[in-house]
């Protein structure tokens, strides 16, 4: 089916960094490159617009003239709800919203199609909103009770938004099991794309092993660290962020804290490294893919996206809690068990995420969904509007 006819809008939460959503966004683009696009910012560089966006700018929202909204646009969370409403898509057939915040919603009419790809429900309104009080200093007090105040705001606007979707597309079951608890919908699976060509295989492994992050305090990356210098055992992280100097206190003589590198020496890391550690709840998990990629076994938190992605036993070593303890006796675990995991059976696994499968997947299954649209409005398609 060919929908070049439609009149096409995407919906992106903020452009501000080229992270997992934004790879998705750029698939998308790929599939169809007459899309308008919209998002409460757009500060990207022009080398990730143009991968991206395909150098389009976005049409954004009254957040990006605001004071500091490059770097403090997550300030300004009160605002979302009313910035996204502010998007007149009335002329559009089709709108896509790339979700991890307020994408969803969007305002549409009954004669649109609206589909949105989710990459998790708001996490700091959610599952995450007493992790995120705590970790901001806003437990107690008049700002805390105001923070608590604004929170629930976005939780009664996001649940109200729901009838604003037609259909519901999670990142992995594990976002689908939280929309449907979230949002009581029922959401299909595509999983998000990955660059596998670009983590090639290698099967010669050196004895050390690798962790990369942005340093924040969901990623655990002070976790990992603490264990590797318990256990003396050669650690490369990759990576910066707001943690470090609390990550750099933790690091023994062992660990080796390379700060960020280009995506060169990432990739020759992978390649080498004996085994990747990843230690975070993740909504899907794109880095542990690439690295099971280069054929490199990962040792991650058995919940969240990994354990969808890493097979345990066959790609990877599962633990279940974030805690020293059960990182220690997983990376003991693997050094007993190394040999039997084969490289080149942990990169046919990842082949499976692919970016050309994704981008398939993806185009058949919005154009299965404008058909059956259509057929509901008792109109048959015939490619144009």
């Amino acid at each position: 089916m060919d929908l070049s006819s439609l009149k096409k809008a995407l919906v992106h939460d903020w452009f501000s960094v080229y992270a997992g959503a934004e790879k998705c966004v750029e698939s998308i683009t790929n599939i169809w490159g007459d899309l308008d696009i919209y998002s409460l910012i757009d500060f990207l560089g022009e080398r990730e617009r143009h991968v991206i966006l395909k150098g389009k700018y976005a049409k954004t929202s009254f957040i990006q003239k605001l004071p500091f909204a490059k770097k403090k646009y997550r300030g300004y969370l009160v605002f979302f709800p009313l910035a996204i409403e502010q998007f007149d898509l009335r002329e559009y057939d089709l709108v896509l919203s790339s979700s991890h915040a307020v994408a969803k919603g969007v305002l549409t009419h009954a004669d649109q199609l609206h589909i949105s790809y989710v990459h998790t429900p708001v996490r700091y309104a959610w599952d995450l909103s007493h992790q995120y009080l705590r970790e901001s200093g806003l437990e107690r007090g008049v700002k805390g009770a105001l923070a608590r105040l604004i929170l629930h705001y976005i939780r009664l606007w996001d649940v109200a938004t729901v009838p604003r979707v037609d259909r519901w597309v999670a990142n992995s079951s594990y976002i689908a099991r939280r929309i449907q608890r979230v949002y009581g919908v029922k959401a299909d699976v595509i999983y998000p794309p990955v660059d596998v060509e670009k983590f090639t295989l290698r099967e010669t492994k050196e004895d050390f092993y690798l962790t990369a992050s942005r340093m924040v305090p969901y990623k655990k990356i002070d976790l990992i660290v603490e264990t590797f210098s318990r256990l003396g055992k050669r650690l490369v992280v990759v990576g910066t962020g707001p943690d470090e100097k609390k990550i750099k206190a933790l690091a023994a003589k062992n660990v080796e804290l390379l700060g960020y590198q280009p995506d060169e020496v990432l990739v020759d890391l992978m390649q080498r490294a004996k085994a990747f550690v990843f230690a975070a709840e993740e909504d899907f998990g794109i880095v542990p893919v690439e690295a099971q990629a280069c054929g490199t076994p990962v040792i991650c938190l058995g919940r969240g996206g990994t354990q969808e992605t890493v097979k345990d036993g066959i790609t990877g070593v599962h633990f279940g809690l974030q805690t020293v303890e059960a990182l220690e006796n997983a990376v003991k675990h693997f050094e007993r068990s190394q040999e039997r995991f084969d490289p080149r059976v942990i990169r046919e696994h990842a082949l499976r995420f692919s970016r050309e499968r994704f981008e398939r997947e993806f185009r058949e299954y919005v154009e299965k969904a404008y058909r059956e649209f259509q057929e509901k409005r008792g109109k048959k398609w015939d490619g144009t509007r």
